[in-house]
């Protein structure tokens, strides 16, 4: 073995750019067959473990020695000595596979390296060598070198069987993809001597890299053949170009781009086309107006696909105007608008809610003769969806079966999706129904539309087994459907269905993101588990997630509601110190928190800030102040602030009118609280139970027991039923100012109604019956 190894390095040494030794000995005393590197020949650099590629074809030989020590005596002289040129195409083109000569041939360990030879001693018949190559392939135990390969890959291509070279390639790339360290470029690089110069070949590994989606070593290739001179065509560049910006590594593409240029080829139309779609897609607006001005200066004329592009990028921006602009620069270049065009401009004008403009959209088209496809009437249809105009949707619907288009998935997701959020649960069953039976699968999207209705009405069970006909579907969930679906469970009160959720999406590496985190932040503080929400929150802080608003308000809300004022306020300046600005709910949360717990002045004190740090009050914040501010007494307060509202233009709302109606009540102020009653009544505002509480247990205590029981009969009347609260305080007082008749009679009548029953302890005497 020391001996072995020895010869190897000896060889490394004696000959570095020879394809390998055994080409090099003579056939018989007047031939000797030598594939000699040109002076510009550099030495192979990349094989296996780093070894130059003729190392790498004796290692293998040596491989193929220790499976067969004891295969032949042959040495590559003897061997050869009664199996010369004329020998070996007699016995490939008569199939002669069981001469002696092919046995001892194929039975010696060093035959893979000796197929090289043959290969080159039948390069004037390249189908003669293909089909040794083949049939040597077909021997149990034999695989080919890649210097092998690559010989025969040149000898086919000299002969323009192209396909058959590219087969060989393709196959060789597939099998040495997982060898660290080897190289196929120099492999083919350092046997292109053996046919005339040509340097197609290099092209078509180059291409099978790229077919073979192996971008970055054909990204690599391609600086190798720039480095030895040998440049790919432009159209395998565009092959490569657009495959790379279509993939998850597409900034690559800029770089590639600037090789392309760099290197000398010249950009075609599809090269731009491919960099401006690109750019446009990404938002970069800038570069792909660079790009498209360089493109004409070069020469170039832009087409179809150079405008559609650019349309499409300026739309999705919003930039309409512009879109505008390019389609008539468009036409004056002569380029004729296509479908593909005034789909783009129908989205985006449907996108920015320019319905009119859209329609004019579809009316030039069908003027110019362009037939609207499915993409168009699916745009429609979405569009009305989301105006929530379902009978518009519905009849682009049925108009575009009836000229003969099948709705796809996107189709019948829009309708789905519309009637999941308006609650019609019904009629988005039958679409997934009609959608199955048409053949179409539902997707992502559309499992999401469904699972986010269904929780959204409560419907858990029927959730879980959308979401179980999802997986065995084999559609994969992501975040979105287990966000709707942890929202769900928590709003059904089913904890624990929601923290397994959570936690299998975790296991399934599905990283929470703000919404997700948020969503089970806020169950937790629902359902008050404070310390729960807090861990969570804790946990995002230590995380890489960027700090959310809405997180943090949650999280404030859920301090006050547990009385921890201090902890609160601090996290409002933790807030403000990761630079995120309050807004008018986070201030609504902390004035409501603080005038909840009495902490009138304070509250008074963030109203007073809110308008220095550019924020209106709303109602919500004015009506938290009042209901606070009569709560703790100062009624005067709460009547300014109310009639500031008036003067801000902030309608007061039923809790703002109730809260100062309790006020009123409470300090004996009857007319004015009847007042601010009719008030509501007058403006068309519901007076619901809350309101009417107030009022009854105010003309109750203030001994205007008439009065309580004509709006406890109105609120009746209005459909507003009473609940034990307000029965027990009209029925106390009649006890305690002794009318015992009256307050027997409300209790019957309340009995026959079915609002209370007659067996109930109250406190109160027994019903007379």
């Amino acid at each position: 073995m020391l001996l072995v190894l020895r010869s190897l390095f000896q060889i490394r040494h004696r000959s570095p750019h020879q394809v390998s030794s055994l080409l090099s000995a003579p056939l018989n005393p007047n031939q000797r067959l030598l594939i000699m590197s040109s002076g510009s020949t550099t030495p192979s650099h990349g094989c296996i473990l780093s070894f130059p590629s003729n190392i790498f074809i004796w290692i293998t030989g040596f491989l193929y020695l220790i499976r067969y020590p004891f295969a032949t005596t042959s040495t590559p002289n003897n061997l050869f000595e009664d199996f010369d040129k004329e020998s070996i195409r007699q016995v490939v083109s008569e199939e002669k596979w069981d001469d002696y000569r092919i046995l001892n041939f194929f039975n010696s360990a060093l035959a893979p390296m000796w197929v090289s030879r043959v290969l080159l001693e039948l390069k004037d018949d390249p189908k003669l060598a293909l089909k040794f190559f083949k049939r040597a392939k077909t021997r149990t135990g034999f695989r080919h070198t890649a210097e092998a390969c690559c010989i025969l890959a040149h000898i086919l291509f000299c002969a323009k069987m192209y396909f058959d070279a590219h087969q060989i390639l393709k196959e060789l790339v597939s099998s040495s993809r997982n060898l660290v360290g080897f190289d196929i470029f120099e492999m083919l690089w350092s046997t292109r001597n053996v046919c005339r110069p040509g340097f197609g070949v290099f092209d078509a590994l180059f291409s099978v890299m790229i077919e073979l989606n192996m971008l970055e070593e054909a990204t690599n290739c391609f600086l190798k053949m720039k480095e030895s001179r040998v440049l790919p065509k432009a159209r395998s560049c565009n092959n490569l170009l657009n495959r790379l910006s279509k993939s998850s590594k597409g900034k690559l593409s800029v770089k590639f781009f600037d090789d392309i240029i760099a290197s000398g080829i010249s950009p075609t139309v599809f090269t731009y086309n491919i960099m401006i779609d690109y750019m446009c897609k990404g938002g970069d607006l800038e570069s792909a107006r660079n790009l498209f001005s360089q493109m004409k200066e070069t020469g170039l004329t832009p087409d179809n696909v150079t405008y559609n592009s650019l349309i499409d990028g300026h739309g999705k921006l919003g930039f309409l105007d512009d879109m505008i602009c390019l389609l008539e620069e468009m036409k004056d270049s002569g380029c004729d608008p296509d479908v593909i065009t005034y789909n783009a401009l129908i989205n985006c004008f449907c996108k920015f809610e320019r319905m009119p403009k859209a329609f004019e959209f579809l009316r030039v088209m069908k003027e110019k003769g362009l037939k609207p496809n499915v993409v168009t009437y699916s745009t429609f249809i979405d569009a009305f969806c989301k105006e929530g105009m379902m009978q518009e949707a519905i009849k682009f619907f049925v108009d575009m079966r009836r000229v003969g288009l099948i709705p796809n998935e996107f189709t019948y997701t829009s309708l789905i999706d519309a009637n999941c959020k308006v609650g019609n649960l019904s009629e988005a069953s039958k679409l997934v129904n009609e959608m199955l039976q048409a053949g179409v699968q539902l997707n992502i999207v559309t499992y999401t539309a469904l699972l986010d209705g269904l929780c959204e009405e409560g419907q858990m069970e029927e959730a879980r087994e959308v979401f179980t006909l999802m997986l065995t579907s084999k559609v994969s969930p992501n975040r979105k459907i287990y966000t709707a679906l942890l929202h769900g469970y928590l709003k059904a009160n089913k904890l624990e269905n929601a923290f397994e959720i959570f936690k299998e999406m975790k296991e399934k590496g599905i990283k929470p993101d703000n919404l997700l985190y948020g969503t089970i932040i806020w169950g937790f503080c629902k359902h008050g588990k404070h310390k729960e929400a807090m861990d969570l929150f804790n946990e995002i802080k230590e995380s890489d997630i960027h700090k959310n608003l809405i997180i943090y308000t949650t999280i404030i809300d859920a301090h006050f509601k547990v009385e921890k004022v201090s902890e609160a306020l601090n996290l409002l300046q933790e807030m403000e110190g990761f630079g995120i600005k309050p807004t008018v709910v986070t201030y609504c949360v902390l004035i409501d928190g603080l005038c909840k717990l009495g902490l009138i002045n304070e509250a008074l004190n963030y109203f007073t800030l809110m308008p220095e740090i550019g924020l209106k009050p709303n109602v919500l914040i004015y009506t938290a102040l009042i209901d606070g501010l009569c709560k703790n007494n100062l009624l005067e307060l709460a009547k300014g602030l109310f009639d500031e509202m008036s003067e801000k233009g902030i309608l007061p709302d039923k809790n703002a009118y109730t809260s100062l109606i309790d006020g009123n009540m409470k300090h004996g102020k009857v007319g004015e609280a009847l007042s601010l009653k009719n008030r509501m009544v007058d403006i068309g505002m519901e007076v619901d139970l809350h309101a009417y509480t107030s009022l009854i247990w105010g003309l109750s205590r203030w001994g205007k027991l008439n009065q309580a029981r004509e709006l406890f009969d109105e609120m009746i009347t209005n459909g507003v039923m009473p609940d034990e609260v307000v029965y027990n305080c009209l029925v106390r007082k009649y006890y305690e100012i002794g009318k015992v008749d009256e307050a027997l009679e409300l209790q019957n009548e309340i009995v026959k109604t079915g609002l209370i029953t007659g067996d109930g302890d109250y406190g109160l005497p027994k019903i007379q019956t």
